[in-house]
């Protein structure tokens, strides 16, 4: 645990910084101790659309750079002060060769990561905008305390105005 834990550095981030900007290749992990981070593409018209958030005590991946060592096509930035614990993509690689834990770990946390995709994929298209606005209310209630409206709506797939609309419905029902 010791080596694991000296690896590791603590980073504050500012509202608005980048841990990681598209076209850059990601070179590390990082853990959210406290903040609100996010993942941002740009459409095809130029928006922001939000691709995920990660809440505190959530590892920060980019894994098709990371592990392609691609340039990434994704952003990832602060959308509350944050501290972050990041370790090095050598450092992590060391870990993951050397400790059986680290290897465990890491196929555990990539198949929990891939079900939450592909669960996230489903949902967008089977489930109505209130439904997924209440389920993230209800299990990721952070973001909705957090984040800008305009963030939380592009995440679920919608317009601004439809998520203050289903925000009012909630309140008056």
């Amino acid at each position: 645990m010791q080596e694991i834990f000296s690896l590791h550095k603590q980073i504050i981030v500012t509202k608005g910084d980048y841990l990681l900007k598209e076209g850059k290749t990601a070179n590390a992990y990082y853990l959210v101790e406290t903040g609100l981070m996010r993942f941002y593409v740009h459409d095809y018209n130029g928006n922001e659309i939000t691709t995920q958030f990660i809440c505190e005590h959530e590892i920060i991946n980019e894994v098709s750079s990371l592990f392609q060592r691609v340039p990434s096509v994704q952003n990832i930035q602060a959308v509350t002060d944050a501290v972050v614990w990041k370790i090095d993509f050598n450092d992590f690689q060391h870990l993951y060769h050397t400790l059986e834990s680290v290897r465990e770990w890491g196929r555990e946390w990539m198949a929990a990561q891939l079900f939450q995709s592909q669960q996230r994929s489903t949902e967008m298209i089977t489930q109505s905008a209130s439904a997924r606005y209440l389920h993230l209310m209800e299990h990721r209630p952070q973001i909705v305390q957090q984040a800008p409206l305009k963030q939380i709506a592009s995440y679920l797939g919608i317009a601004d105005t439809s998520l203050s609309r289903i925000r009012k419905d909630l309140v008056s029902s």
